[in-house]
């Protein structure tokens, strides 16, 4: 009697796991089904948010990893469980496999009255949660626009997913994404008017023209001049029109006033990061910044300290060109810093806090090549995105570092991009 009662017991557990599976919802932009649970492992399909997946029985927990199925059951592997989220009230839903949908039929047990029947077992499926539950995952995606050099500082192209791997204060991340493919640029020309620049202005708008002549139908830019903080100006709105961004550049003039470069990069840092923002995967932008100045802040109301929290929140690349060379190197009294040495280094760093470059020309003649190096490296980056170990929400500061393999020749290359970002915080 207890092995009728024991038979079908299993059989109403094996009936409720064919029907217990649970749906998901792909949470992230885009990510990978993989054969193996390892982030490395061979990419079987890739699910874009809004996806549907079904949890697999015999995949729990595996190192943050869960075993699903697409919708219709056709592709089986392995997701990082970060990246979906259990859907709330979903309908229990067959297996997937139709071969396995018809459950043994229950059999009528004999009761023996003068015998206490044994207590039948709970149903207890494999995936702990009921179909009710919703599993708060709240999770991020981020994405890195990554630029990769080589010995002689010349861009790599062609470079597999296998070849980069991201660190997030030290710790190693799982990579959703690598994309190669073409994005629009959104660049703003941001160009200091001051007295300063008065003998280089012509040959800088010749540049600003090189870089906007490589423009695709689909790039777009917007012009800004600056002088003081009251004297910052959008001359030309985002556009893809050529000819009307030449124009503005033609009418740039130099004016006197306390340079504010500060306040400058920081009002078009935000004008750039908000036009057409979109943080859909099939609406991103290269979103840069290149700004042409002698460096030499005199007289901006914001703080480096508080730009610098701005760009960090932002995925705006900045692009400096610098000429420092006629201030002055005699270093300050108090701080033993000259004025040109201070200009050079807050160059440097905006360049290197948000995976741009920094150049610093010993000649007016060397724009033209400038303008044609900054374009060409603007079609040669990569979007790296990855889901973040570390789901704390509490806007604190976490360290990027990107790392690429070595050629075959064990040619060195380098991966530069944002130094790092805040995290997001809870509204």
């Amino acid at each position: 009697m207890r092995n009728i009662f024991t038979a079908a017991a299993l059989t109403l557990f094996f009936a409720f796991s064919a029907f217990a599976q649970r749906q998901a919802e792909v949470m992230v932009t885009s990510t990978y089904l993989r054969k193996t649970p390892d982030y490395n492992a061979e990419k079987l399909q890739t699910l874009q948010k809004g996806d549907k997946v079904i949890f697999l029985q015999g995949g729990s927990g595996a190192n943050g990893w869960a075993y699903v199925s697409n919708a219709d059951g056709t592709v089986k592997g392995w997701v990082l469980s970060n990246t979906i989220q259990t859907l709330k009230n979903t309908e229990k839903i067959q297996n997937p496999n139709p071969a396995t949908q018809k459950a043994t039929p229950t059999p009528t047990p004999t009761v023996n009255p003068n015998v206490s029947p044994s207590p039948t077992p709970e149903a207890t499926p494999e995936t702990p949660e009921n179909d009710n539950e919703v599993l708060k995952i709240d999770t991020e995606e981020v994405s890195l626009n990554v630029r990769v050099i080589n010995n002689s500082n010349r861009p790599v192209g062609n470079l597999k997913e296998s070849a980069f791997k991201v660190y997030e204060d030290g710790v190693l991340q799982p990579i959703t994404s690598v994309s190669v493919a073409e994005v629009p640029i959104f660049n703003a020309l941001v160009i200091d008017n001051s007295r300063s620049l008065r003998s280089q202005l012509a040959k800088v708008v010749e540049a600003g023209k090189i870089i906007v002549g490589t423009n695709k139908p689909q790039d777009e830019a917007a012009v800004v001049r600056f002088v003081s903080g009251d004297k910052i100006q959008v001359v030309q709105e985002f556009t893809s029109n050529k000819a009307m961004i030449d124009n503005a550049l033609d009418n740039l003039f130099v004016e006197g006033g306390q340079t504010a470069i500060i306040d400058a990069v920081y009002r078009a840092a935000e004008m750039v990061q908000k036009y057409q923002n979109s943080q859909k995967k099939e609406d991103v932008k290269l979103r840069t910044l290149i700004l042409v100045t002698d460096g030499d802040d005199r007289g901006s109301d914001f703080t480096e300290k508080l730009l610098f929290e701005l760009l960090r929140n932002s995925y705006v690349q900045i692009y400096a060109i610098g000429f420092t060379n006629n201030l002055s190197d005699t270093p300050d009294a108090e701080t033993g810093i000259s004025r040109r040495q201070k200009a050079q280094a807050f160059l440097t760093r905006l360049a290197q806090e948000t995976g741009g470059k920094v150049y610093f020309p010993d000649s007016i003649e060397q724009l033209g090549k400038i303008a044609l190096e900054i374009s060409s490296e603007l079609r040669t980056q990569y979007v790296v995105s990855y889901a973040p170990t570390n789901d704390k929400r509490d806007g604190s500061f976490r360290k990027i570092k990107v790392e690429v393999t070595d050629d075959a020749n064990k040619e060195k290359r380098t991966a530069i991009t944002r130094s790092g970002r805040n995290a997001a915080v809870d509204k």
